[in-house]
C-alpha cells in the first residue's frame, strides 16, 4: 500500500508566491520521509475564497500557471494533487474550472474537475467556475487506483440526504463505475454549527457503501469572515475513522499505511445539531465555537499585520467575552481594555470592568467620558437651534454621542499604537435587530462575537470560567446582570434601562432569530409555536405579538447595519453575515 502525506495547509487568497512555497516545502519534507503520494486541499495555489482578485489583478493568473509549472518540476519521484483555478481558456464559459492537478515525476499526468458548484450559504462557485460535465479519469500508482473528489462532488449522495439532495448527478457514483481503490476529497470546507456530525456520517457512509478508502484533506485557515478547521481524516473500507487531522490548525501527516493517530476535535464538534428544537444552552457547540473564534482572531490578525486589540470594557457579557477571546489569541499583554464610564455608568460596572482585566491580566485604563460629554451636548445644541430639526419623543442623540465618542476614543488610542485594532463588541441578537450604534460598538476593525446570539454568550460565559485553565476569570455579577449599555435612566426606576427592557427577553428573541434563520418561519407560524421561554414564563397572546412584531419591524429597519458590521467569525448554522446572507437594504418582509 502507498505511502500518503496529507499537506493541511493554510494559504492566502492570491498570494502565489507564499502559498506555492508551501506546497514545495511540504512536498520535499515528503519526499525526505519516502513518501509516495502527497495530497493538499482545493484551490490550494490559489488561496480560497479568492473572490474577484482576479479580475483586476490579471496578472495572478499567470504568476499561478508558472508556480504550477514550478512545483511540477518538484515532483521527480513522488506524486502530488494540488488544487488550482484552471483557466478555462473560453469565452462563452466561466473564466476558471475549480481544478486539482495530479503531479507525477516532473509531468501532469491528469486533471481532475469539480463537478459540483455550491451556489449556497457563503458559497458563491458560480460566479467564477465552470461545472466539469464528466468525472474525472482514475489514475494508478503502484497498482493501487485513486479517484479525485473536488470538495462539494461528495455531497449529492442521493441515499444519504434523500430529498435534500441538491443535484442532478452524483460524482462519486459515476466515479466508482472506474472502480478505484480510494476516493480522495481535496476541499476548502470552513466550520459552521452542526457540520463536522454531517461530513462524518456522509464520508464514513460512502466509504461503506462503496467498499472504499476515503480520504479528506481540508484547508486550515481564516478568510473573510470564515474559520476552515482542516480536521483532515481517513476512512478505510468499512467506513471507520482510522486518521483524523488536528482542528483549527495546519497539520502535515504520513501515513504508510492509511492508518494513523485520531487526534480530539473540540467537545461537542462531533455530536448532531437538533435542527427542530430551539435551546439557551447550546452545550455540544460551545468549545467550537470558542476555538472557532479564537483562531479567526489569530489568523485576521497576523494576516492583517495587526498584533495588538483595545477594546472598551462595560461591565458588561459582550466586551467581557470579547476581551475573553482576545487575551487567548493574542496574548495577555497584546490586549488592552478601556473603560469609560459616563455619569450614569454604576460602579458596579466599574469594578467588574477592572476585576475582569485584573482576571485576564490584559492591560486596563479607565478614561470617563463626563468632562467629554456636556462640551458636546452644548455644541449640538447651539447647531439644534439654527438646524431645523423633527425632534421625535424619544430621541436617542445622547446615547448615540457617549456610543459613539467611546468608539472615537478606541480608534485614538489604536493610532497612537503601531499594529493595533479596534474592537466591536456587538453581538448577533442586538445586531439583528439594530440595537447596536453605528460609528459606536459597531464601530471597529474586527467584531469577534458578531454570529453570538445574546443566550449564546450567557452560556460560553460559564462554559469559559469552568474550561479554562484560568478558572471564572469573568465576574458571576457579570453572567447574572441583564444585559444594558448603561446609557440612559428610567425615570420610573431612578436606575439605568436593560436591554430587554426596550426589546423582550433574549430568550425569546434568540428563539425568533432560530426559527427564522433554520425554519424560515414568519408571523404566523411564530405566533403558533410554543416557544421555549413559555415553558417557565405567563406571556399573553397580546405580549407575544407585540415582541413578535417588534422583531420584524425593527430587524427590517436595521438592514442597512448588518451591511457595515466589521468582519468577524461566521460560527452559527446561519448568519446575517454578508458572506453568507444577502438581503437587499430596500427591501420589506410583509
Amino acid at each position: 500500500m502507498n505511502k500518503i502525506a496529507i499537506a493541511q495547509i493554510n494559504t492566502i487568497a492570491g498570494n502565489i508566491s507564499s502559498n506555492s512555497q508551501k506546497i514545495i516545502d511540504c512536498i520535499n519534507n515528503a519526499k525526505k520521509n519516502n513518501v509516495d503520494l502527497i495530497i493538499f486541499p482545493e484551490l490550494a495555489l490559489m488561496g480560497y475564497p479568492f473572490g474577484d482578485i482576479f479580475i483586476r489583478h490579471k496578472s495572478i493568473i499567470t504568476k499561478q500557471l508558472k508556480a504550477l509549472e514550478e512545483i511540477t518540476s518538484d515532483t521527480k519521484g513522488i506524486t502530488a494533487l494540488v488544487g488550482f483555478a484552471e483557466p478555462t481558456c473560453d469565452a462563452n464559459k466561466k473564466p476558471f474550472y475549480n481544478s486539482v492537478a495530479v503531479m507525477q515525476n516532473g509531468k501532469i499526468i491528469n486533471i481532475a474537475r469539480k463537478r459540483l458548484l455550491p451556489n449556497y450559504s457563503e458559497f458563491n462557485d458560480y460566479r467564477y467556475f465552470e461545472p466539469s460535465k464528466e468525472p474525472s479519469k482514475i489514475f494508478e500508482l503502484n497498482g493501487e487506483k485513486y479517484g479525485i473528489l473536488v470538495c462539494e462532488d461528495s455531497f449529492n449522495d442521493k441515499s444519504f440526504f434523500k430529498s435534500d439532495a441538491l443535484y442532478g448527478v452524483d460524482p462519486v457514483e459515476e466515479l466508482m463505475k472506474q472502480k478505484p481503490d480510494t476516493l480522495i476529497n481535496c476541499s476548502c470546507s470552513p466550520s459552521r454549527c452542526g457540520k463536522e456530525y454531517i461530513k462524518h456520517s456522509l464520508f464514513s457512509s460512502i466509504a461503506k457503501k462503496y467498499s472504499v478508502n476515503y480520504i479528506y484533506v481540508n484547508q486550515s485557515g481564516y478568510a473573510d469572515n470564515l474559520s476552515f478547521d482542516g480536521t483532515s481524516r481517513i476512512y478505510d473500507k468499512s467506513g471507520e475513522l482510522i486518521f483524523r487531522a488536528k482542528t483549527f490548525e495546519e497539520d502535515f501527516v504520513i501515513t504508510s499505511d492509511l492508518k494513523g493517530k485520531i487526534n480530539t476535535l473540540p467537545v461537542g464538534m462531533e455530536k448532531e445539531i437538533n435542527i427542530n428544537e430551539f435551546t439557551p444552552e447550546y452545550t455540544n457547540d460551545l468549545d467550537r465555537t470558542y476555538k472557532s473564534i479564537v483562531f479567526g482572531i489569530k489568523e485576521y490578525f497576523k494576516k492583517n499585520g495587526f498584533k495588538k486589540a483595545v477594546l472598551g470594557l462595560s461591565g458588561g457579557l459582550d466586551s467581557s467575552i470579547c476581551a475573553v477571546l482576545l487575551a487567548d489569541a493574542l496574548g495577555k499583554d497584546n490586549v488592552w481594555g478601556i473603560s469609560m464610564p459616563s455619569r450614569i455608568t454604576s460602579k458596579e460596572s466599574k469594578d467588574d470592568a477592572k476585576i475582569l482585566a485584573e482576571n485576564l491580566g490584559i492591560n486596563f485604563l479607565e478614561i470617563p467620558l463626563a468632562d467629554a460629554i456636556d462640551p458636546l451636548k452644548n455644541m449640538l445644541n447651539s447647531a439644534f437651534e439654527i438646524i431645523k430639526t423633527d425632534k421625535y419623543e424619544k430621541s436617542t442623540t445622547i446615547e448615540n454621542l457617549q456610543a459613539r465618542l467611546r468608539a472615537t476614543l478606541l480608534w485614538s488610542i489604536s493610532n497612537e499604537h503601531k499594529q493595533m485594532l479596534p474592537i466591536a463588541t456587538s453581538d448577533k441578537s442586538e445586531a439583528y435587530i439594530g440595537y447596536a450604534t453605528v460609528n459606536g460598538d459597531m464601530s471597529g476593525g474586527f467584531a469577534p462575537i458578531a454570529d453570538v446570539t445574546k443566550t449564546k454568550l450567557f452560556a460560553l460565559g460559564r462554559f469559559l470560567n469552568e474550561n479554562r485553565a484560568q478558572k471564572n476569570a469573568i465576574p458571576q455579577a457579570i453572567l447574572e446582570k441583564p444585559p444594558g449599555a448603561e446609557l440612559k435612566i428610567n425615570p420610573k426606576t431612578g436606575k439605568t434601562v436593560c436591554a430587554e427592557e426596550e426589546n423582550m427577553p433574549y430568550e425569546f428573541l434568540d428563539e425568533i432569530i432560530w426559527f427564522v434563520e433554520n425554519k424560515g418561519f414568519g408571523f404566523d407560524e411564530l405566533l403558533n409555536h410554543k416557544f421555549y421561554y413559555e415553558k417557565n414564563n405567563t406571556l399573553s397572546i397580546k405580549e407575544k405579538t407585540e415582541w413578535i412584531n417588534k422583531f420584524f419591524r425593527k430587524s427590517q429597519f436595521a438592514v442597512y447595519k448588518w451591511h457595515i458590521l466589521p468582519p468577524s467569525v461566521v460560527v452559527d448554522i446561519h448568519s446575517i453575515n454578508s458572506v453568507e446572507y444577502r438581503q437587499p437594504i430596500i427591501s420589506r418582509i410583509n
